[in-house]
């Protein structure tokens, strides 16, 4: 006999009316699973709270331990966060996030993005880095079933994450056109139309993983314009921006603006969610601090509350609050007057790799090895061998003493961005080697 599905909570009705009366297109574009989540308003949390702002004799909330400093530490550990006070570490952090890190990460977002000007958007919530982020917007939005559009070239977690774990169907067009020249706006628009009237989840990965391409001015504005077009016709669209790699821009054409900024206010029936952090950005990829920020046309608080509740919900019953020294480093770094500063120089070192590794790979002596595919961006580049399999020529480059990731069939991922200028090339060297060899 067939259960009933259980009764909603009435903090995740409350949400659902919310979203319903002031943008309905967000509620259609939920899950059965994001609809049914919410954030306990009256739990141990929200209490604890409370808690510390009124609470003036004693606060006998949250598990922690505390003594007339505050939270309890051992100095052998407290001796490795010079500069920061207890508070800012021992502590639990809040599901939403460090309230003053999400307030500087929304400013260093909308100083990025001129072209959002001051149209409103949620306010980023923290997650454990962009894996976390995607997992995140998965639970919320993608029933088994629901359908992704995502390029060929494609970091896997989406694979294992919205396709093994909860089930969408991920429906791959080529990022690049046949002569590998740049992004295929045809495949694009063509595969946008196949799903015009339904219900659509656009992943949008730039500088992408693991080609190391972000488009051009022109390509963005011309993917921006298709997906307006897409939910003028009544498509109901869920774009994703994964800017892992935002920042890490090396060609002149490139457009150095998330795609968000225009995204986050196209169109009614179009929720852009930009899923960034610190992890490349500032260097930190074991600190493990992401973002999820919503944007829609006629968002309005209330809707966008409505969102950052079932965000922080999501969190709260799976991962509970991110790290809080985690949150703590990230918020000195970039509310430091010498952030940009460092930044820079860091990129510029991957920039000066970036033009070696275009130079070294682009030798007419190795056009015989592969095809190259685009990349002025992000962190690698990707060849397509001739002869013979990404695995095959793997194995053999392994022998050669140099690691490269295998793709499918015949693509081979170099990371740049971890092998030094002195060293790279010798690397395109003993890779075009290794295709020879494995072609026998």
């Amino acid at each position: 006999m067939t259960q009933p599905a259980p009764a909603l909570n009435p903090l995740a009705q409350a949400a659902n009316e919310i979203l319903a009366k002031e943008t309905p297109v967000l509620l259609s574009l939920l899950s059965a699973r994001g609809k049914a989540f919410y954030f306990p308003a009256k739990g141990i949390l929200a209490q604890g709270a409370e808690a510390k702002q009124k609470a003036t004799v004693a606060n006998a909330t949250i598990g922690i331990a505390t003594d007339e400093k505050g939270p309890m530490y051992l100095d052998v550990v407290h001796q490795s966060f010079a500069g920061l006070a207890p508070k800012d570490l021992y502590d639990y952090a809040p599901s939403y996030g460090k309230p003053e890190l999400r307030t500087a990460w929304a400013k260093k977002q909308r100083d990025e993005t001129p072209s959002l000007g001051q149209h409103p958007t949620s306010n980023p919530v923290v997650t454990n880095a962009l894996t976390h982020g995607l997992s995140v917007i998965g639970d919320l939005f993608l029933d088994a079933g629901d359908d992704v559009l995502i390029t060929d070239l494609h970091w896997e977690n989406y694979d294992l994450g919205w396709g093994t774990r909860l089930g969408a169907n991920l429906h791959q067009i080529p990022l690049f056109d046949t002569k590998l020249t740049g992004f295929n706006q045809e495949a694009f628009v063509q595969a946008l139309a196949t799903f015009k009237g339904k219900k659509l989840v656009v992943a949008l990965n730039f500088p992408n993983n693991p080609s190391g391409y972000s488009p051009t001015k022109a390509e963005a504005g011309a993917i921006v314009n298709a997906l307006i077009a897409a939910a003028a016709a009544g498509t109901k669209l869920l774009v994703v921006c994964d800017d892992a790699y935002y920042g890490m821009f090396f060609a002149p054409e490139v457009e150095t603006e998330s795609l968000f900024g225009k995204l986050a206010q196209a169109h009614e029936n179009l929720l852009a969610v930009k899923i960034d952090g610190a992890t490349k950005e500032q260097f930190v990829w074991g600190l493990r601090v992401g973002f999820i920020t919503y944007g829609v046309k006629n968002g309005t608080p209330a809707a966008y509350t409505a969102l950052e509740q079932k965000t922080a919900g999501i969190i709260r019953s799976t991962i509970s609050n991110v790290s809080h020294p985690g949150q703590s480093i990230v918020l000195k770094a970039i509310t430091s007057p010498d952030f940009r500063k460092q930044q820079a120089e860091k990129v510029a070192i991957l920039r000066r790799r970036y033009e070696i590794t275009r130079q070294e790979v682009t030798k007419a002596a190795y056009a015989d090895a592969w095809d190259i595919y685009p990349f002025n961006s992000g962190y690698f580049m990707c060849v397509r061998v001739k002869g013979t399999t990404a695995e095959a020529a793997r194995q053999k480059l392994l022998e050669r003493g140099v690691g490269a990731i295998a793709l499918g069939h015949a693509d081979l991922r170099i990371a740049f961005s971890c092998v030094t200028e002195d060293k790279l090339p010798a690397v395109f060297a003993a890779a075009a080697d290794a295709v020879r060899a494995a072609r026998g």
